[in-house]
Formats: structure tokens, sequence, C-alpha cells
């Protein structure tokens, strides 16, 4: 690696003619040199091309949070169902120690997807792209409000058939429950999908 820079750095000091020539003289920098010149930088360079690309890297996160793959929702949909009986705990975000509703939610989009959530079911409510109940579809998320203006309190992933796994309160575990059920179908609720 730090051949590489100083073959960098070397062949921006002088000439193209006189860098290749003395740089092909001695070795390993002749080499690297010439990995420059004929367009192989990356291969040389200490940034991983995989943690700074591609829709879910930090930077792009936020620009395009909608676009989780089918093939992604359907991993996140599995690992949600799987996760049924952990217990609650306020906080938790690890199957080990229990889940809140947003750490169940972080837990599995980050496990599954490599997608990393806001933590709080407020910042939910602006992450991703918002849905109509008719585009909904595995591995998207449901969030639940008192009131239509108001902030969410509640999150949970859907898992199709009109179902949701969530981490529900105190002394409860993560359960499946129906978006029709007496209690949830009184909320406000709103769709996103990461």
């Amino acid at each position: 690696m730090t051949r590489c820079r100083s073959c960098i750095e070397s062949a921006m000091a002088s000439s193209f003619a006189s860098s290749f020539a003395s740089s092909f003289h001695s070795g390993i920098t002749g080499l690297c040199l010439g990995l420059v010149l004929f367009g192989a930088l990356p291969g040389c360079s200490s940034v991983s091309l995989s943690s700074t690309s591609g829709p879910h890297s930090a930077g792009a996160a936020h620009e395009h949070a909608f676009l989780l793959q089918p093939e992604q929702a359907q991993d996140v949909t599995i690992r949600a169902l799987g996760l049924v009986g952990t217990p609650y705990r306020f906080g938790g975000n690890t199957p080990e120690s229990g889940f809140d509703c947003s750490g169940l939610i972080a837990y599995v989009y980050q496990t599954q997807a490599g997608v990393k959530t806001p933590r709080t079911v407020a910042q939910l409510q602006s992450w991703g792209q918002s849905i109509a109940p008719t585009d909904l579809r595995s591995g998207d998320l449901v969030l639940f409000s008192k009131n239509p203006s108001g902030v969410p309190h509640h999150a949970g992933i859907y898992v199709g058939k009109g179902r949701f796994v969530h981490a529900p309160s105190t002394g409860g575990d993560v359960r499946l429950d129906p978006l029709e059920g007496k209690y949830w179908a009184s909320m406000n609720v709103v769709f996103r999908r990461p």
C-alpha cells in the first residue's frame, strides 16, 4: 500500500516518460506505476468499494433508502418471523438481550439487508418511501399513531397476509399480529418502504 502511494506521488512529481522508465527499473514500484497508468488504481486503493458504494451505503442510504430489493425484503420477512417469541426489552436490540419495536426493526434490516435504520420510531416516519396500502409488500414498515397528524409511537415489519411482526410491550414477546386486530385497526397506520 505504501509503495502504491509512493509511486503515485512519484509519477505526479516528474514527467510520464522519466517516471515510468525509472520506476520500471525499480521492481515493484514500476509494477505499481504500471497499474496506475493502465487504470487499475482501485486495486491499489485502501478504500473498499463495497463500503462506499451501493444503494445502502452511509451516504446513499438517505437518498436511495427505497431501493430495498425484493430478495432482501423476503430475507427481512423470514428473519422477522424467526424472532417471534423473543422477549420484549426496552432499549433491546439483539435476540440475546430482547427487543423493543425499533430495536427489532434495526436488527432485522441490518442483519438481513445491510441497511441501517433510524433507532427511534419517531425517526422512522420520515425514513424510506411512503407507500399506499395497496402497494404494501412483505418487508415494509408499519407505523402506528393515535391520530393522523401524530408522531408514530409503535412500529413493526409487515410479513404478508395482513400481518406484521413487532415487539409490543414490557412483559411481552415479539409476536405476529393482524393489522385488522381490534387495537391496531383503531390506530392511524402508515407504511414505508426502505
